[in-house]
């Protein structure tokens, strides 16, 4: 190299390095949330030795010119030549101007909504155009930042592909596949607090003019099911080129079924430069005869052929309930909701007996841990009336024979187990302590008796 071009070699490598950072574009966008900077960058001679004070100023509309300071709001911060924002919001959208003894420069700042159904915005996105087999590179780099920056991260269409503390990247051949939004998220810390900056870029894959192999989409062989007499459409869809042909194999030993129709292919052109064909076969009122017989879709190119088939099945009977099982299950429904309702009618109208029957049955024997002579003492009117008899009765001769006999309670029964001759009130005191419960067989008379009245306040304390 000549000493003469070395000067220059310095000034454009400095012209690269400082656009970087530099901010130059008059009109700017910012997404909100995200740290933001402005920062200039004098191509004027013997800036750097300047000793005048540095002024950033905004204007937005009615407000006028506003001169900011670090008054002005905490998310803002002055570097010199660099006016950050951590972050920038909506209400930062405005006119800045940086001024510094005759030097002055002027952006206009648009702040964007942030897109909170995507993991990046729109309207920040960089658009490359890269062509198939050629060298695809996606570097995720932010000099500004790139010193506080903790963590970065690579997504491909907001799924996560690459991660690492400083520069995830791709380079490879590009493929059709490779084509989509490229997202690169920045962690950084500042004064204690976690910011997140976005990149993103719009990969679009241009294919080149050389042919490629046809292909079919789907799977090499397709069973379809179908009823008799219903009509079916097969639908071969193929990425080709633009002379490549793509059609149906639909001939038998004996010829072609008459119920079997090819319909025209359509055609569209991807913006590979390629072609996307679709071509339909149409079964109609489907027989036996296109049950099980290989129907193929064939793509043909100059040094390569794809064949997709596809072959009727005859769909499994799935009809109606035979009449006989249907009336077998209704009687069987029926018996089973006529069995229920009798056994609940029987379950109400003895429910008592039930209850005895149960307690007889698990034979649980309450005078082991009680102390307790009498399941219970039976309270009736003892000198009654012929009108009475029937209650008397009752308590003297149904009560025990069903209870004691039956169901083996024993019953406390005044006359019957009192020896004549003792004081009445004790005698009853004393019966009542030794029974778990209190039988009353209640009538008016029965509630006029002062004995009787006795015998329910001494049993206040046992089970009725």
């Amino acid at each position: 190299m000549q000493c003469s071009e070395l000067p220059l070699a310095l000034f454009a490598l400095m012209c690269i390095s400082t656009s970087e950072t530099c901010t130059l574009r008059p009109h700017i966008t910012a997404v909100e949330g995200e740290p933001f900077y402005l920062k200039y960058c004098s191509s004027l001679p013997g800036h750097a030795s300047e000793k005048n004070t540095i002024r950033w100023s905004k204007s937005s509309g009615s407000h006028g010119h506003v001169e900011l300071s670090p008054r002005s709001s905490p998310r803002i911060a002055f570097r010199g030549y660099v006016l950050e924002f951590w972050p920038v919001e909506l209400n930062d959208t405005g006119s800045y101007i940086f001024q510094r003894g005759n030097d002055t420069h002027n952006w206009k700042l648009n702040v964007t909504q942030r897109d909170k159904h995507n993991c990046f915005t729109k309207k920040q996105v960089i658009s490359r155009t890269v062509e198939v087999e050629q060298s695809l590179r996606v570097s995720c780099e932010n000099s500004y930042y790139q010193n506080l920056v903790n963590r970065t991260s690579l997504y491909k269409d907001c799924e996560k592909i690459a991660e690492n503390n400083k520069n995830p990247f791709i380079r490879k051949n590009a493929e059709f596949k490779d084509q989509g939004f490229y997202t690169c998220v920045f962690s950084v810390y500042h004064n204690g607090k976690l910011f997140h900056i976005t990149k993103t870029f719009n990969i679009t894959i241009a294919g080149d003019h050389n042919n490629i192999n046809p292909v079919i989409f789907g799977q090499e062989v397709n069973h379809v099911e179908v009823e008799l007499g219903k009509n079916v459409q097969l639908n071969c869809s193929a990425f080709l080129n633009e002379m490549d042909l793509v059609y149906w194999n639909i001939l038998k030993e004996n010829g072609t079924n008459p119920n079997v129709y090819e319909e025209e292919e359509m055609r569209i052109r991807t913006s590979e430069g390629k072609w996307h064909a679709s071509k339909i076969l149409r079964i109609e009122n489907i027989t036996e005869d296109n049950l099980n017989f290989s129907y193929n879709c064939t793509v043909v190119s100059e040094g390569s052929v794809d064949t997709m088939r596809f072959i009727l099945l005859k769909k499994e009977d799935t009809g109606d309930i035979p009449g006989y099982i249907f009336t077998r299950g209704m009687i069987i429904s029926a018996s089973v909701l006529v069995a229920v309702v009798c056994l609940v009618t029987v379950c109400v109208i003895y429910r008592v007996d039930l209850v005895l029957f149960y307690r007889h049955l698990i034979g649980r024997d309450e005078t082991l841990t009680d102390g307790k002579t009498y399941d219970a003492f039976v309270s009736y009117l003892k000198k009654c009336g012929p009108e009475d008899g029937e209650e008397h009765n009752f308590a003297v001769e149904i009560l025990p024979r069903v209870l004691e006999k039956h169901f083996g309670y024993k019953l406390c029964i005044f006359e019957r187990d009192v020896v004549p001759g003792g004081a009445v009130v004790d005698e009853i005191h004393s019966l009542i302590e030794k029974s778990r419960r209190l039988i009353i067989v209640l009538s008016e008379n029965y509630m006029s008796n002062e004995v009787r009245t006795f015998e329910v306040s001494q049993n206040s304390e046992v089970e009725i």
